[in-house]
């Protein structure tokens, strides 16, 4: 009898404290949305679901970031909770490492992992994408053209400003085209150091001349070809 009694009174107490921490005194009142720059904080509260006031403890990061999923610039979200009735959004964004002509020609940002990330200006200050496939007639670069926005992502400080294009064809081998214009082939995009200081050297000591071809894919192996005549 003792321990029914016992088992009886966890019951209600349990029972009791659900009761509480669902009531009204425990609702999402306050929101404060951090590190959004590309959508509004209006425009997260209300996509998050937030506005609503549910009960804070039902509030979590992964229903956050499954809703506000539907934001391209959005990469994930955390969340704070400070109880009872207030919890900070804390958004990472997703960061431009170049531009792309999407299928209907129009220009647009692109991250490191390929995501369309919307509408960019044609004076964008970053190296333009180029999936060399004609029958291409969807996105690339989250599919078989990702190593030419991944290499974007990854270019040194050093010559990153001298990159105009990114090109990659089918199989992922990836080439730069400088603003000289001299193009660099890197192959696959492994090995990227090693690559990237074969670059760097080539650039610092070697004379070339616009329309040079140089092979990168096998570091500390160059080859240099002139381009193909006009």
């Amino acid at each position: 009898m003792v321990i029914l009694g016992l088992v009886t009174l966890a019951i209600i107490l349990v029972s009791g404290g659900e009761w509480v921490v669902r009531s009204s005194l425990f609702r999402v009142r306050y929101v404060s949305v951090v590190g959004a720059r590309h959508e509004t904080s209006a425009a997260v509260i209300a996509a998050s679901g937030l506005s609503s006031h549910p009960p804070i403890i039902d509030v979590s990061a992964a229903t956050l970031n499954q809703r506000l999923s539907r934001f391209a610039w959005i990469e994930s979200v955390a969340l704070t909770k400070h109880w009872p009735d207030r919890v900070v959004v804390t958004v990472t964004e997703r960061t431009a490492v170049a531009v792309a002509f999407s299928a209907t020609h129009h220009l647009v940002y692109v991250d490191s992992a390929g995501h369309d990330l919307g509408a960019a200006p044609l004076s964008a200050n970053l190296p333009t994408l180029i999936y060399q496939s004609p029958r291409a007639r969807t996105w690339p670069f989250r599919r078989a053209g990702r190593a030419a926005a991944y290499v974007a992502g990854q270019l040194p400080v050093a010559f990153s400003r001298q990159v105009s294009r990114i090109s990659v064809n089918a199989a992922g081998s990836v080439s730069l085209t400088m603003t000289t214009p001299v193009t660099f082939v890197l192959g696959p995009a492994s090995n990227l150091h090693a690559k990237f200081v074969s670059i760097a050297s080539v650039i610092a000591h070697a004379r070339l001349v616009p329309g040079d071809i140089v092979d990168v894919s096998v570091p500390g192996s160059l080859a240099v070809t002139g381009g193909a005549p006009s």
